[in-house]
């Protein structure tokens, strides 16, 4: 029996092209795992009216972790257009798998690293690394929403005093998501990044909120966050908002070490920081609980190129890279981070985002030549 069992979650688009530059790279490095392939996606909400089959939850259930490919989403009326003629009118709603998997697996902790390789052409500056820890279970999308309003929720609502203003229009003119912030939650995301800074010997953890304005939600997380800094004495923690994170960012992001989140600021600030390293074909993901894991490159599902095996492979190796970590590999993920490294130096070997005519497959097998077994 395989040390590890892996659920092999290709999804949508591009997914099956890069989890194949994945396995090339884990077969290489005989990693002692049983992949073990699970329906997921698109396709299986419009032929099934779920993009997560109960067969595929059962394989999660399972397996030690997850690699997972590419998602598509779209808006409410497009998911409704595609399902299935036989499948319409009976009371299928879509809901995103890869969101479910965080909620369901309560996989409450996202971590995005985002690092300028030496010698990458598209980095804006050479000396960006950082880490973004964004809470990813609550926030805004937890999926609590409505719409039309219900009665008796609005009637509930206009008790606010801020609600005065929305007094006049009729229920079924108004959608509501709620933003919905614990204070375990937030002690929870703000632990984690402080361990992670004290234990790479970072020097700051830095905030990133809107407390000025949403003042109960982000305020929790500003609180509580102060409260735990106050157990690591050694670290600075810095306070900004998410508007002017943006900014900053953009301005000096090598002032930066690791970013701290709520689910949709962080979401927002990864994909910022991403565009500051090469984009999202450099970035990957962990979403980790405390008894199950995802690992996943960060961008789209981009089916204009499916099965063309054009697009850049990195970042889901990079994600093998965040799975062999969390697995205790040490020794493997850092002789894969070196691999990539020096590919992404060299450009030898490249896909056309960053100067290079190579395919998906020659970038993972370039990796491959360069690992230290």
């Amino acid at each position: 029996m395989a040390k590890y069992r892996i659920a092999w979650l290709p999804g949508d688009g591009i997914g099956k092209d890069v989890l194949d530059a994945a396995k090339i790279v884990l077969d290489a490095i005989k990693l002692d795992a049983e992949c073990v392939y699970g329906d997921v996606g698109w396709e299986f909400w419009k032929s099934e009216g779920n993009a997560l089959p109960d067969r595929t939850l059962e394989i999660l259930k399972s397996t030690d972790c997850c690699l997972y490919g590419a998602n598509t989403s779209k808006p409410k009326e497009e998911t409704e257009k595609e399902l299935n003629s036989e499948l319409t009118g009976k009371g299928y709603v879509y809901r995103s798998p890869i969101l479910r998997i965080r909620q369901d697996f309560k996989l409450h902790t996202c971590i995005r690293p985002c690092k300028a390789y030496k010698g990458n052409p598209l980095n804006y500056r050479d000396d960006i690394d950082l880490v973004i820890f964004r809470e990813n279970t609550e926030g805004l999308y937890c999926g609590v929403e409505y719409y039309p309003l219900p009665s008796e929720l609005m009637s509930t609502l206009s008790k606010h005093p801020r609600m005065q203003g929305f007094a006049d229009i009729s229920p079924e003119d108004i959608a509501l998501s709620c933003r919905i912030i614990t204070r375990k939650g937030a002690q929870g995301i703000a632990k984690q990044a402080f361990e992670y800074a004290k234990r790479y010997s970072k020097k700051s953890v830095t905030i990133v909120e809107k407390a000025n304005v949403l003042r109960e939600t982000s305020g929790l997380m500003l609180r509580e966050a102060r409260k735990i800094a106050q157990e690591y004495p050694g670290l600075e923690l810095r306070e900004a908002n998410i508007d002017a994170m943006c900014m900053w960012l953009v301005r000096n992001p090598q002032d930066y070490e690791v970013l701290l989140c709520s689910n949709l600021f962080g979401d927002i600030i990864s994909d910022l920081a991403a565009g500051l390293t090469g984009g999202l074909g450099f970035a990957s993901s962990a979403n980790i609980g405390d008894n199950y894991a995802l690992f996943e490159p960060s961008h789209g599902s981009a089916p204009k190129y499916a099965g063309q095996y054009k697009v850049n492979p990195i970042a889901s190796l990079l994600a093998v890279k965040l799975m062999l970590d969390y697995l205790g590999e040490d020794t493997l993920a850092t002789r894969l981070e070196e691999a990539i490294a020096k590919v992404i130096e060299e450009r030898k070997v490249a896909t056309y985002d960053f100067g290079g005519e190579a395919s998906t497959l020659d970038v993972a097998r370039e990796v491959v030549r360069n690992i230290a077994i």
